[in-house]
């Protein structure tokens, strides 16, 4: 179909941009051949030069005929172009004969030859220049985002504490476009964001601990906030009867807050027959940063997680900075 087209096209249009599209092409597949020492575009690259200059070389010998309009003679000097002869004139013809002095119409070959240049340079500099001006991957994947479009009713324990943190809101408040380079990581993207209204653990749910959850390739980081009445130092004196290690207590934003570490639980669910589930084992190890939900530590406080399925963990400063950053879209606990 393409080649039944190119034929329809008039020869001063047609063969300039078979030159232009073949030199563009050719040169662009030579240069990517070279950086990338690959044998198969070379060739295919070659083969878009040579038939560049055949057609180039059709080309300027069309040129040459239109300057040289005289037949060409044979070895012994005949001519052997009939079509060059006059031609008689049919009986009762009218009008003015033509002669060898009348120039015939010219079509304007020139102009178009120049014109298909023009437009298919044009062409061929787009194409070239392409891959420098959109993004090298046209798949890359965007964040995840908070909000499923579902919003599940409150539990009671929500309703009957002051100005609580939801999960999609604290889910948004974490889910920060640095996330990333807080992290360690600024070339990662959220695969995964999540946030959930739960109730603290032992509670029998009338404590409000809503949960958010942002994943990346390298590092997980959970954020909860616990509206229950335990302050900072009671936190610190309970967390010494556990397991958690290296605790190391400061002050962030104005408030109390603690630094330590815990293994995560990790769990394997069987969904073969029977759909048992295996024993709770743990986890990798995890880093937290525990700061009060209000400068005067009148209980509750606002849990940072981060961990991977490595073992690796990012620097404290790293928690520090995301804390920063998080607990401003926090509401401070009011005096009750």
């Amino acid at each position: 179909m393409l080649g039944f087209l190119l034929r329809l096209l008039p020869f001063w249009v047609r063969e300039p941009l078979l030159i232009v599209v073949g030199s563009v092409f050719g040169v662009r597949i030579m240069y990517l051949a070279v950086r990338d020492s690959d044998r198969v575009a070379a060739g295919i690259g070659a083969v878009f030069l040579v038939f560049t200059a055949i057609r180039i070389y059709v080309v300027v010998r069309a040129l040459r005929a239109r300057r040289n309009p005289s037949p060409a003679t044979s070895a012994n000097g005949a001519a052997v172009d009939a079509a060059a002869q006059p031609q008689p004139q049919p009986q009762g013809a009218t009008g003015p004969r033509s002669g060898p002095g009348t120039p015939k119409k010219d079509h304007n070959a020139w102009g178009q030859a120049v014109a298909a240049v023009a437009l298919f340079g044009a062409i061929g500099a787009a194409l070239w220049l392409a891959p420098d001006f959109t993004p090298s991957d046209v798949n890359t994947s965007q964040p995840a985002s908070c909000s499923d479009g579902t919003h599940e009713k409150l539990p009671k324990a929500y309703t009957h504490t002051p100005r609580p943190m939801t999960g999609e809101e604290l889910c948004k408040a974490l889910n920060r476009p640095d996330l990333a380079e807080l992290l360690g990581t600024p070339g990662e993207t959220a695969t995964t964001a999540s946030g959930s209204n739960n109730t603290a653990a032992l509670t029998d749910g009338k404590v409000a601990e809503p949960e958010a959850q942002v994943a990346f390739d390298t590092y997980t980081v959970n954020v909860s906030a616990t509206y229950n009445d335990m302050t900072t130092d009671q936190y610190v004196k309970l967390m010494k009867f556990g397991n958690e290690q290296n605790i190391k207590t400061l002050t962030v934003l104005g408030r109390p807050a603690v630094l330590f570490s815990d293994h995560t639980m990790k769990l394997e669910i069987n969904l073969g027959s029977g759909g048992s589930g295996g024993p709770v084992q743990q986890g990798p190890l995890a880093r937290t940063l525990s700061v009060a939900l209000d400068r005067h530590d009148r209980g509750g406080y606002c849990d940072i997680t981060v961990w991977s399925e490595s073992g690796a963990l990012p620097d404290d400063s790293a928690l520090l900075h995301i804390a920063e950053k998080v607990l401003p879209g926090i509401p401070e606990r009011s005096a009750r």
